[in-house]
Parts: structure tokens; sequence; C-alpha cells
């Protein structure tokens, strides 16, 4: 009986850690154009900071690229994944998918190493993006 309440307790005591830990987020921009003369960067990054404050992430890094989300050689997307696989963060940031790439295979490859670091996406338009339901899904049709 003492060794259930002792487990009890420090399961409690754990929750109540985490409880109190902040995530941590980072907040990921991109646009197609070569530069930011409408400020569509600057208005992405606002509406993802608000967005990840609502959550209750604590914002402790940010990139933005400009160019095509077919190339994924972005110096911005190449910071964030440092940042995951330093353990700077608990969740990325971004607008939608879309900002991440372009090209669905190299979307989902950036989203699984995310993922395999411990790593949620998040999107204030689509929510939580999870590899997990896509995997099931082509499970489904691969019977």
């Amino acid at each position: 009986m003492a060794a259930v309440l002792m487990h009890v307790a420090l399961n409690f005591e754990k929750e109540e850690i985490l409880m109190d830990t902040k995530q941590k987020a980072w907040l990921y921009c991109r646009i197609d154009a070569p530069e930011d003369t409408h400020g569509a960067l600057k208005d992405q990054k606002e509406k993802l900071d608000g967005y990840a404050r609502q959550m209750g992430f604590e914002v402790v890094g940010a990139s933005e690229d400009f160019g095509s989300g077919l190339d994924f050689n972005r110096a911005g997307l190449k910071e964030a994944m440092a940042a995951a696989q330093t353990g700077e963060l608990n969740a990325l940031i971004v607008h939608s998918v879309s900002r991440i790439g372009r090209d669905t295979a190299k979307t989902i490859d950036f989203i699984r190493q995310l993922n395999d670091c411990g790593i949620k996406v998040y999107s204030p338009l689509e929510g939580e993006i999870s590899m997990e339901r896509q995997d099931a899904f082509f499970s489904q049709l691969l019977r």
C-alpha cells in the first residue's frame, strides 16, 4: 500500500513539474516573393506569435525564408531543424503546412524528422499537423 501511495505521489509530482514547464515554440515563416514589399512576412510572424501565446507556448526563436517552397535548402528551415535537434523547442509553429514546403514527400520527411526529435508542428489554420494520421491513412490504402 505504501509503495502504491509513493508511486501515485511521484507521478503527481512529475505531472506538476510538467505542468509548470512552459512549452517552447519556434516560429517559422516563408513567403514566395524574393522580398517582403507588402509586409506579408511581418504579418505572418505576428499572427504566429499571437497563436503561440494563445496556445500557452513561450516563443524561443523564429526564422524566415524568402523563396520557393520546392527548395528545401533554405537557411531559415535549416535553423528551425537545428534548434529542434538540439532540444531548444517542443513545437514548430507555421502559418500552414505549405510554408514548410510545396513538395509533399520532402514536407512529410521534414515533419517526420521533427517528430523523431519529439517536436510537434502546429498551424493556426490546420491545428496540429501530425504524420500519425497520414501514416494510418496510407496503411489502410496499402492493405
